[in-house]
């Protein structure tokens, strides 16, 4: 070390701790008389387990009552007793990062999940951060390869895209983003699994990402049985990643499943602080969150985070509070269709229902009027579907529905696409426009 740094980091260390005692618990919520402190400032409260002697707990600051310091901790409140000492840091959620925690499963607060210590090297970063400044956003110009078909061909996406990945439970959402993860030609994967069950983070490791996934992508991994707390904290970890490698000017592939859970795991931290509910028990601060979370990917001068964020979307409704506000904010969006997982088709994407804001910038003009000219034939199929299948359409009444008939099970063998079966983005726009032209000359 630097005596620089050396000097730096003797001056950075506080002369004089401060401390405060915990008067109540209650709840989710621990009060506690000091120490001064602000929002978001990490704690260390000091318990003594007859198991385990003496342990710190970390918890955050998120409100304060009358002259008390309101805690909420990262882990159980296990231990916790009236007259622990509370320890302020003054400093919010710090985490170490760098180029070797690739390959790494980490937990919300930046730990290795298989037990073994940080590598040596690594610099630290907050978890809190600001959005870049929108008059030094770069335009979004190039479009990014994902290796899916029906994204590539039909939703092209950008680097710096943001883009909502919408569905029910069960049709194909952690599927895609593993396809997505081990084909995209992005430098790096930062994929946080928030609120996942305990078995699917393995499964997703070893099923869907893969050895090859695995080897260039940065996992964080909160699940459904730990404190709301940590699962927020898991997708600010994340997100504080990918902007480290952005600065080191990577284009980093930031992959969030769920928002829905964050929402709900701010939703217990509201309503355990007194917020009242408002839009279908979601707490005002779960809509001041999402805004802040989203903009801190895209594009800066330095580098890009091109994020693909799920939304688990209650009884298939498209437009509940929490996917109605994510898709407001997010640079467009994908639904995964149950009719079509139901019949076979893989991915689900109903590209009908699906829409890249930024396709019509970054693709060619040939491109744009192949998908148009597919879209425009499913479209015409899908609306006389019900006719079709019943007999009630007559061949030779539209010319439209005919070419729509008979090219419908081309398109949609172009839109399905084998789990384990990558396709390059040059290959997908190369057959989507052989097959509108032929569409088009038929």
């Amino acid at each position: 070390m630097k005596a620089a740094d050396l000097l730096e980091h003797i001056t950075a260390i506080p002369t004089f701790k401060k401390f405060g005692k915990i008067s109540r618990v209650v709840g989710l919520m621990i009060e506690s008389n000091g120490p001064q402190s602000s929002i978001g400032d990490v704690c260390k409260i000091h318990v003594n387990s007859s198991q385990l002697g003496h342990q710190e707990i970390l918890a955050e600051v998120v409100g304060f009552k009358d002259d008390t310091v309101v805690l909420m901790p990262f882990t159980s409140l296990r231990d916790i007793s009236i007259g622990c000492l509370v320890e302020g840091t003054g400093k919010p959620l710090e985490v170490k990062v760098g180029p070797e925690l690739i390959g790494k499963i980490l937990d919300s607060m930046g730990r290795p999940m298989d037990g073994s210590l940080l590598p040596g090297g690594l610099s630290t970063v907050q978890t809190e951060g600001e959005p870049p400044n929108p008059l030094t956003r770069p335009p979004i110009e190039e479009p990014l390869e994902v290796g899916v078909k029906a994204i590539d061909g039909m939703l092209t996406v950008g680097k710096g895209q943001r883009v909502g990945i919408f569905a029910g439970s069960g049709v194909g959402k952690s599927t895609l983003l593993g396809m997505i993860a081990r084909n995209t030609t992005a430098d790096l994967n930062v994929i946080a699994l928030v609120g996942e069950r305990g078995r699917e983070v393995r499964e997703f490791i070893e099923r869907d990402l893969g050895p090859e996934g695995l080897k260039r992508s940065i996992i964080v991994a909160a699940t459904s049985d730990q404190p709301a707390l940590m699962r927020i904290k898991g997708a600010f970890t994340a997100t504080a990643i990918a902007e480290y490698f952005r600065e080191k000017g990577l284009n980093v592939m930031l992959m969030m499943d769920s928002v829905t859970r964050i929402a709900m795991a701010q939703r217990e931290v509201g309503l355990a602080t007194g917020e009242p509910p408002a839009q279908k028990g979601y707490t005002p601060s779960v809509f001041a969150i999402l805004p802040k979370l989203l903009e801190r990917t895209g594009t800066n001068e330095k580098g890009s985070i091109t994020a693909f964020y799920t939304v688990l979307v209650d009884g298939d409704d498209m437009n509940e509070p929490i996917a109605d506000t994510v898709r407001g904010i997010l640079d467009g969006h994908i639904v995964l269709d149950r009719n079509l997982a139901n019949k076979g088709q893989y991915p689900a994407i109903n590209v009908l229902k699906s829409v890249s804001r930024l396709m019509n910038h970054i693709a060619s003009k040939e491109h744009i009027a192949a998908a148009t000219r597919l879209r425009e034939l499913y479209y015409t199929y899908s609306k006389n579907e019900d006719l079709i299948n019943i007999g009630a359409y007559k061949k030779g009444s539209s010319q439209e529905v005919d070419e729509a008939i008979h090219y419908e099970p081309l398109i949609t063998n172009y839109l399905k696409q084998g789990f384990m079966d990558p396709v390059s983005k040059e290959e997908s726009i190369n057959e989507l426009i052989n097959l509108a032209k032929g569409g088009a000359n038929d």
